[in-house]
């Protein structure tokens, strides 16, 4: 349930001064944004709102700042994850019901507002700016004072939009609102759960089933036709649960692993797993030089697999990657499980990777072959039901997993192979894994090497 302020701030003004003022025009809030808008105006200085479509988001935000030009006289943004999405949700967006532009509406001419089209910007006679922005262009927003910033389709935008700009609301005491609704499990999701827990945030997630913005029929007429048009019942009822049931755990359109990685969340396979030191450890691999390079860290106790821990670095050499992400870990080795190309010699030493690791202290390398990319994502697929992971320590490989996606072919309007990203690298280690388990049954394994590193600052023993 969302949590409710009402604590009036010295730099919110009386609700009648507005109302003089026209403020807000011809809106008032519905229901089911009646706990925001209330928030907001006892004093909330951040907000996050995960909704269901058509819930109002940006329409809320708009009228707030609206309210808030006429408090305090400063700058406001509203960031779209591009300015051309702005353009389109909001800045020439029309209310149905009355005929007028929304801006128009929350901007009256008491204000004597002046639209700027060319910069999605309004100029109001006490000085006040609010403006339409992109957060792929942060940088260019770093450095100057804001009084109050939304964040529309928050789960779409680069997270460091907010790294960069919330030491200048900080310095303004200015306030946050993030207005989004679920794609995947990201940063979005991740943020939202963290700030639920802490008293300074009003959080509210609202799915369509707990507002009256669409009827029991049409909610199912929409479940029915995503289906029909994503062509499978399981793209449909994902979407659906994403954007209409506010699902966290929804597989988004093309993912491989989404779905699966659900089920485990559901069954209570994603948790704590701590490392037995009785049993040998796995790593699996995929390097990169100027790429990611992404290690996981596996134990298998009869059928089960538990996955202990997930490490990635980009830009790091060999010696670096091993002093971080083996020998900081005290543990009985088993294999290391590397691609096929780490035998191939470097021209500027004429070693191999593999001797370069050899050389730094890794026991048994097992070198997998080459393998069909749709080969590693089947063999992925089989292994994980029998899977366990550690949320804590595999958090970023679960995420990279969840994310990992078919590419989609625009010419044919189909899903077509791995996307490779950065998602790809931990895909593609998990998957070899997958694979080596295959071809090399239990039974047939080769007695594993044990070696004891000098536990480091990241020993799981620690």
């Amino acid at each position: 349930m969302p949590r409710k302020t009402t604590t009036p701030t010295e730099d919110t003004p009386p609700v009648s001064n507005l109302l003089e003022l026209g403020l807000p025009r011809a809106w008032m809030p519905r229901p089911h944004q009646e706990p925001l808008w209330q928030a907001l105006l006892g004093g909330a200085r951040r907000a996050d709102v995960v909704a269901h479509r058509r819930w109002g988001k940006d329409e809320v935000a708009l009228h707030w700042a609206a309210w808030q030009c006429h408090a305090r006289v400063g700058s406001y943004w509203h960031l779209f994850p591009d300015g051309a999405q702005g353009r389109r949700a909001l800045w020439d967006a029309v209310n149905p019901h009355t005929g007028r532009r929304r801006i128009h509406e929350a901007f009256p001419d008491i204000m004597g507002p002046e639209f700027v089209d060319g910069e999605m910007k309004v100029r109001l006679r006490n000085g006040s700016i609010w403006q339409i922005a992109g957060g792929d262009h942060y940088n260019g927003l770093v450095g100057a004072s804001v009084a109050g910033v939304t964040f529309s389709e928050w789960a779409l935008m680069d997270p460091a939009a907010w790294t960069y700009i919330r030491p200048m609301l900080l310095e303004n005491d200015g306030w946050a609102l993030f207005l989004w609704t679920p794609r995947g499990r990201n940063h979005a999701t991740r943020s939202f759960e963290v700030r639920a827990r802490r008293p300074d945030w009003f959080c509210q997630k609202s799915p369509a089933t707990e507002t009256q913005v669409f009827t029991p029929e049409q909610l199912e007429n929409e479940r029915s036709e995503l289906v029909a048009e994503l062509g499978s019942t399981e793209a449909g009822e994902a979407r659906f649960a994403s954007e209409y049931l506010v699902d966290f755990e929804a597989a988004e359109p093309g993912t491989y692993y989404a779905s699966l990685l659900g089920e485990a969340e559901r069954a209570g396979r994603i948790g704590r797993v701590p490392v037995d030191p009785s049993l040998p450890v796995d790593t699996a691999w995929d390097l990169g030089i100027d790429d990611y390079t992404a290690i996981w860290f596996f134990q298998q106790a009869g059928r089960e697999i538990r996955v202990v821990d997930y490490f990635e670095t980009s830009g790091e050499g060999l010696p670096s990657i091993v002093r971080q992400a083996i020998a900081g870990r005290e543990a009985l080795w088993g294999a290391h499980h590397l691609p096929h190309d780490v035998m191939v010699r470097e021209l500027a030493t004429g070693r191999s990777r593999y001797e370069t690791l050899r050389s730094l202290g890794l026991g048994r390398i097992d070198v997998g072959a080459a393998a069909d990319p749709e080969e590693r994502v089947n063999a992925a697929r089989l292994m994980i039901p029998i899977c366990w992971f550690d949320a804590e320590r595999c958090s970023l490989g679960l995420e990279r997993l969840r994310r990992y996606r078919k590419r989609f072919n625009r010419a044919t309007r189909s899903y077509v192979g791995p996307l490779h990203d950065e998602a790809s690298h931990a895909a593609d280690a998990f998957g070899a894994y997958a694979l080596n388990r295959q071809a090399a049954p239990a039974a047939a394994r080769p007695r594993r090497e044990a070696s004891r590193p000098v536990a480091g600052p990241l020993s799981w023993m620690a």
